[in-house]
């Protein structure tokens, strides 16, 4: 049995989630083969080549998949299946664009998110936004999968696995590249921060958002928030944290002024300790919370910071 998965990067760096991609691809079981595409990404294909577990890495550097474009990767992947039973994606924003164009290239049904593996064709995967988890077994030959990397550890980063370049190099020439408009912030990557502090509607405002940096530099952590906090427009989206926003599952999740509705908990939920303070003593926050504050978000943010 053989297994392609495809390398998170930014043409400089591996993302971390490829690491837990690989550890969900080592429970199915079979050689594995990583594949990075992109331009000028020979410092991701050194990383790559430690990776734990990784037979081959296959190369595609290329103008053509500089960003990534869902519709010359899914090519690329598609003209690459032919030799796998299973094709595996992390479950972010580049897997989550070209995955489905691949399943449907290949005329298969993608299982999507999974969060574990029971065997080579029956996964684990959440559904009705985490409420209910459903176990899916696939009769399609080829298996097309994403997984949620929170639910992996990452593998170590010890291997010496063979490097291997590819000539393809395919261009739908249906889509092109304009800009890139990117947050820059010294703080870690929400999605990977072991740290998390997030504010929800119950922060009134984009300003009383200050109020929550103080702490996250003295924790290192991310900030982020709920999807209320991002529609009143307190905060930019690329901050929210839930179903329709980033999953997360750190160390620590601090949640402040956020009741906590379904959709902001399938975003957070599997964190290690969740830290709720809000004064509304009901609010569905405390189900899920390891450790609860019911007082006023303004008397008891000024006071934790200074106690850190």
């Amino acid at each position: 049995m053989s297994i392609l998965v495809f390398a998170e990067h930014d043409n400089n760096e591996l993302k971390a989630d490829t690491l837990k991609t690989v550890a969900a691809a080592q429970a199915i079981g079979g050689d594995i083969d990583l594949l990075v595409a992109g331009e000028n990404c020979s410092a991701v294909v050194e990383q790559a080549a430690k990776v734990n577990g990784i037979n081959k890495v296959l190369v595609a550097d290329n103008t053509a998949y500089q960003h990534q474009l869902a519709e010359n990767i899914s090519l690329l992947v598609t003209e690459l299946a032919s030799d796998y039973d299973h094709i595996i994606a992390t479950a972010l924003t580049t897997g989550k664009n070209f995955m489905p164009r691949v399943a449907a290239l290949l005329d298969v049904a993608q299982i999507s998110d999974i969060i574990a593996v029971e065997s080579a064709d029956t996964f684990v995967r959440p559904i009705y936004a985490g409420n209910a988890i459903a176990t899916v077994q696939s009769l399609d030959s080829k298996k097309v999968i994403t997984v949620r990397a929170t639910a992996f550890d990452a593998v170590a980063t010890d291997g010496n696995a063979e490097i291997v370049n590819l000539d393809k190099a395919t261009d739908a020439g249906t889509s092109s590249h304009v800009s890139d408009e990117l947050t820059v912030s010294e703080r870690p990557d929400l999605g990977a921060a072991s740290v998390v502090i997030s504010g929800g509607r119950g922060m009134q405002n984009g300003e009383n958002f200050k109020l929550l940096e103080g702490i996250a530099d003295k924790l290192g952590a991310a900030i982020g928030a709920s999807r209320a906090a991002v529609d009143a427009g307190f905060v930019p989206n690329d901050m929210q944290v839930g179903q329709t926003g980033k999953i997360v599952a750190p160390d620590l999740y601090i949640a402040v002024g956020i009741s906590g509705a379904i959709q902001h908990l399938a975003g957070m939920k599997d964190s290690k300790i969740i830290v709720a303070i809000n004064k509304d003593a009901e609010a569905p926050i405390f189900q899920v919370a390891d450790y609860g504050i019911v007082a006023d978000l303004f008397d008891v943010l000024p006071e934790f910071e200074a106690k850190l």
